[in-house]
């Protein structure tokens, strides 16, 4: 049994047909099942039931998938250690992050990078957060940018300073220019607001405490599209102070919401007990600097 017989096996396993793993493999079918047979015979067990058209794994099966997995994870890693012995110097960085909040932080935060380590390139892959903590998981990406809350039971993280959510809106403002820097969350009660789902329960919860159901009429997964919307008059957009920078337009004003609950972060995630590339260590080296 060796290496690509597993690779082999689990793409038979993963597609439940061997036409088709063949075709994930780009090999011809008749080589792939000999491969198959060859490797039910050196371990003496059945590997999978064959019907007409797919196949079932066996228990003996499942248990060689997972540990085939293992494996082949082991394997991977293995490489890239060995392959990162030129201490990150090299490379690829891969990032999963919100698109706005990477639009924020992450120029100037690559530009310093990339003045000492000019030879490491990168991939930003834009994706809200639970897509960002998938492809962790999966080790599809090496770092994600995300907002709190988040569940951080399985990751490390760097937090970046706390932003209030902010009410933003055109035209003549619904609050007096003469008060407070800041407006109470019940100044929101009878204002259409504009929200990210993300963030709905939140906002939800908060005009609760304060004794009234917010009035949203817009929950939109996408920050611009929300203060577009505002821009045109539909509503009053609730967006963390912070986005603003990213967006120039003269004709909004804002106020800081007075609301402890709705101040979030951004946060620099990473899996724990996972193997870090050295290039991966550098970049988060550059936020526990400043």
């Amino acid at each position: 049994m060796d290496i690509k017989q597993l690779k082999y096996f689990l793409a038979i396993a993963d597609e439940g047909n061997i036409t088709k793993a063949a075709e994930k493999l780009h090999m011809a079918q008749p080589p792939l099942s000999k491969q198959l047979k060859l490797l039910e015979e050196e371990l003496g067990i059945q590997l999978f039931e064959r019907n007409t058209r797919n196949l079932k794994i066996t228990e003996s099966g499942k248990r060689l998938h997972y540990r085939a997995k293992q494996i082949i994870n082991l394997l991977e890693t293995t490489v890239k250690e060995l392959k990162d012995f030129d201490e990150g110097k090299r490379g690829i960085l891969k990032i999963g992050t919100l698109a706005v909040t990477g639009d924020a932080i992450l120029p100037e935060q690559i530009y310093k990078f990339n003045q000492i380590y000019p030879n490491i390139g990168f991939q930003i892959i834009h994706r809200n957060t639970p897509e960002i903590l998938d492809m962790l998981n999966k080790g599809l990406i090496d770092i994600g940018i995300v907002r709190t809350p988040i569940n951080s039971e399985y990751l490390d993280s760097i937090l970046l300073p706390e932003e209030p959510m902010v009410a933003v809106t055109v035209g003549e403002p619904f609050w007096k220019e003469n008060e407070s820097s800041k407006i109470a969350i019940a100044d929101l009660s009878e204002q259409p607001l504009l929200v990210h789902n993300r963030y709905e329960k939140m906002i939800t919860m908060a005009c609760q405490k304060a004794g009234f159901e917010p009035n949203i009429i817009g929950k939109i997964d996408d920050t611009r599209s929300i203060l577009l919307w505002a821009n045109l008059g539909i509503g009053t957009a609730i967006v963390q102070r912070d986005w603003l920078q990213l967006f120039e337009n003269n004709d909004f004003t804002y106020k800081e919401i007075a609301e402890e609950s709705l101040l979030t972060q951004t946060a620099i995630v990473w899996m724990k007990n996972q193997y870090m590339t050295a290039t991966a260590r550098h970049f988060i080296e550059t936020f526990l600097k400043e």
